[in-house]
């Protein structure tokens, strides 16, 4: 696998965490990056109340203000949050995947790992890439793979 494909789904989770978008900014999503951070500080400026905010950035200000938020601008936050852990996990396993079916490793029909030597996966005995059966069905039907 290549050096992109390498990367950690839960770390991207851990990193999303953290500061909404970095999950996406560690498996080079940039524009995903931008979309997530910028969703969850536009939210932050529009549900959080400015008598809330604190007047000076000390972490026991910063806990005032998180139990003083109201519910919904809570949920809102966390919400925004756990969808962007989820996309980033999701994004880094779906790479993970075609990476493995590029590689010939795994079946692109059923994902199960399939021996290099066999021209069909034994799995679900369809043809796999690179074999005169699967390419004729790639001619038959273009829009099958």
């Amino acid at each position: 696998m290549s050096e992109t494909t390498k990367k950690r789904p839960w770390l991207a989770a851990l990193l999303a965490l953290l500061v909404s978008g970095l999950g996406h900014v560690y498996l080079r999503e940039w524009l995903r990056s931008l979309v997530w951070f910028s969703l969850y500080l536009v939210s932050f400026e529009v549900l959080v109340p400015d008598e809330v905010m604190p007047a000076e950035p000390t972490i026991a200000a910063y806990q005032e203000m998180a139990q003083a938020l109201p519910l919904d601008a809570a949920l809102a936050l966390s919400s925004i949050v756990i969808f962007g852990m989820l996309d980033a996990y999701w994004l880094a396993k779906r790479t993970h995947r075609e990476a493995e079916v590029e590689a010939g490793e795994t079946c692109p029909h059923c994902g199960k790992d399939v021996d290099e030597d066999l021209a069909f996966c034994h799995w679900c005995t369809n043809p796999l890439p690179g074999s005169e059966e699967f390419e004729a069905e790639v001619e038959d039907d273009p829009g099958a793979s």
